[in-house]
């Protein structure tokens, strides 16, 4: 098989992505790279961290070289159209829809991958969803699409959003839920190409969620995730420590960890299946 390239798009400022060094969190395109190269480790790519200036994303020639686009989440929101670096990306998307090359991502790629396509995006009036994403399922479509074989009915996953998708263009497809977001998986097809995405994040382990929360925690304080910032960091030390030992039951049990997020062949499958269904079918197709 040919060595296979990909596009991440890491729409993070970079203000954020220093936050994120800080607290000793993976950056989210380096997320991604990760993730690719344990599933694909002859794969190239290139990160575009597509909020800094003077950054290009592929012009159309230059995205027919790639054989799948990869978006990480992002603390953008994708229908603020008056900020020049999401409509950059919204352009990005229409453009790998026309080019027809397969993409994936988790959160903001969700949303992004709707309202390219000419679906909606809202604030959830429920608030932040945040570290757990609890007892998601899979919707009768889900059950039975490529993205999801292999994968529990039910199921948790790692999570922090603020909006969620509230309407879906022609030719998408919600594929998963739970009761605090209504569409936690999502294809969408349009015009020459295939969106695959869940809102929440297969890329992430308990390191990556504890680091975050470190990162939030203003926003986390104010919303009453934590009673104040010891109450957040015991949180923190508790869930690291299952990262580093899953054996720990006492705390496994204290927190519902299960399986299903630590086990990086139950987690990490929606990806997968891209890799395997969408990605390496379509650069065959293509050879």
């Amino acid at each position: 098989m040919k060595q296979l390239k990909f596009a991440i798009v890491d729409a993070y400022p970079r203000k954020s992505r220093e936050q994120f060094n800080e607290v000793g969190m993976t950056t989210a395109g380096e997320l991604y790279a990760k993730l690719l190269l344990q599933h694909m480790p002859n794969a190239k790519y290139k990160i575009f961290y597509s909020s800094d200036t003077g950054i290009n994303l592929p012009n159309a020639d230059e995205l027919k070289e790639y054989d799948g686009v990869l978006w990480p989440g992002c603390n953008l929101t994708v229908y603020h159209d008056h900020d020049e670096r999401v409509t950059k990306m919204v352009d990005f998307c229409k453009l790998s829809y026309e080019v027809g090359v397969p993409q994936f991502g988790s959160c903001w790629a969700a949303q992004i991958a709707v309202y390219a396509a000419g679906g909606e995006v809202k604030i959830n009036p429920k608030g932040r969803e945040m570290g757990l994403a609890r007892k998601i399922y899979l919707t009768p479509e889900g059950l039975k699409h490529p993205m999801y074989e292999g994968k529990p009915p039910v199921f948790d996953g790692f999570i922090s959003h603020d909006d969620e998708i509230t309407k879906l263009p022609e030719g998408a497809e919600s594929l998963a839920s739970n009761e605090f977001t209504k569409i936690q998986g999502v294809s969408v097809k349009h015009k020459k190409g295939i969106f695959w995405a869940p809102q929440y994040h297969p890329e992430y382990d308990l390191h990556e969620v504890a680091r975050l929360i470190i990162a939030r925690e203003e926003k986390l304080l104010k919303q009453n995730y934590f009673a104040n910032s010891e109450d957040m960091m015991n949180y923190v030390k508790d869930i690291e420590a299952i990262f580093y030992d899953n054996s720990r039951k006492d705390l496994r049990w204290k927190y519902g960890i299960d399986e299903d997020v630590l086990d990086d062949s139950i987690r990490q499958i929606e990806f997968v299946n891209w890799l395997n269904k969408l990605v390496i079918p379509n650069s065959q197709k293509l050879a």
